[in-house]
């Protein structure tokens, strides 16, 4: 299942659409929706050109006594496409002009207003306008008024800080804060939140998208040497991660490897610690920290390289409690 469609799942659910627009759309409009009204709209409801979008969503929402429109572009493209806007606009023409063919609109109504969302979660910054506007050359005087106005808003998943993220009770929060996880601690902290929340009987089919996500699209990216079968329920996904953190901390402490690096330290220390030595450590150290968390990157590395013998040893002592390397480092 690719990345796209595994999301889409997700956001086949209305509570998902709900907790998007109450934590990610700060309009005072928004309070004004019955979310109790959210519904997909139905395949039969697009046209073929809309159809052939099938990594998009299109919700609609009842907003006082009309219609609101929800478009959800799920981009996980690896290069940024800087012309978005066009596309957009290509596609919301396509959507009224389904709208008008269905005769779900009379002459005398007005088109129904659309929110265009554009879900990215690509490694680099997104950089492309969000205006349209901001993509037409400047018009001769007098022909600025046919200058077509649209903007779409970007929610570019890799830019929120963790805590604001941590902060919201909010399932699409704590899917962006599973995407931007540095760690199987970071994982198991965003499960235990997510299994309280879905506990309901009517939030099993919910449950179930996160759990095939999960095992299909973020463990397989984000897990180190990931050797599980498929798991069927985010208990499951939690208990997993818990006992390979408890295999690794045995297996260290098995083959002495910290014990053996804090007793190197302090033999060091002892000896006012030559270079060579303080060398070999920070080594023996980058092993154990990749160990855990995998590669680690050049930041990081240098860090190790220049830190004190005293400062090592702390690292060392601390490994098992910390979520990432830089909150280790950090500490």
């Amino acid at each position: 299942m690719s990345h796209d469609h595994s999301y889409k799942l997700l956001f086949s659910h209305p509570e998902m659409i709900a907790d998007l627009l109450k934590g990610f759309v700060h309009e005072p409009w928004v309070a004004q929706c019955d979310f109790s009204t959210l519904e997909k709209v139905s395949g039969s409801y697009i046209s073929d050109d809309l159809r052939e979008r099938e990594d998009d969503l299109i919700w609609r929402i009842r907003w006082g006594e009309e219609w609101l429109y929800v478009y959800l572009l799920l981009e996980f493209q690896s290069t940024v496409d800087h012309f978005m806007a066009v596309r957009i606009l290509g596609y919301l023409a396509l959507l009224y002009q389904d709208l008008i063919r269905a005769d779900a609109l009379k002459a005398q109504d007005k088109l129904p207003p659309v929110l265009p969302i554009v879900l990215y979660n690509g490694e680099r910054c997104w950089q492309a306008p969000v205006q349209l506007d901001s993509l037409i050359h400047p018009a001769p005087a007098g022909l600025e008024k046919y200058r077509p106005q649209l903007s779409y808003l970007l929610l570019d998943e890799g830019r929120f800080a963790h805590a604001e993220l941590a902060s919201l009770k909010n399932l699409v929060a704590a899917l962006f804060q599973l995407e931007n996880s540095r760690s199987e601690h970071d994982i198991q902290a965003v499960l235990e939140r997510l299994i309280d929340w879905l506990k309901a009987p009517e939030q099993t089919s919910l449950r179930r998208a996160f759990t095939v996500w999960l095992n299909r699209v973020l463990l397989p990216a984000k897990v180190v040497n990931p050797d599980f079968t498929e798991l069927n329920d985010l208990q499951e996904v939690h208990t997993m991660l818990a006992e390979r953190v408890k295999q690794w901390t045995q297996a260290w402490r098995q083959e002495g490897l910290i014990e053996g690096l804090i007793e190197g330290m302090e033999k060091g220390m002892e000896k006012g610690m030559e270079k060579g030595r303080q060398t070999e450590a920070a080594k023996l150290f980058l092993v154990l920290l990749e160990s855990k968390f995998g590669a680690v990157g050049l930041n990081v590395q240098e860090k190790i390289k220049a830190a004190s013998p005293e400062q090592i040893e702390t690292w060392t002592k601390h490994v098992f409690k910390a979520k990432t390397p830089e909150d280790l480092l950090d500490s």
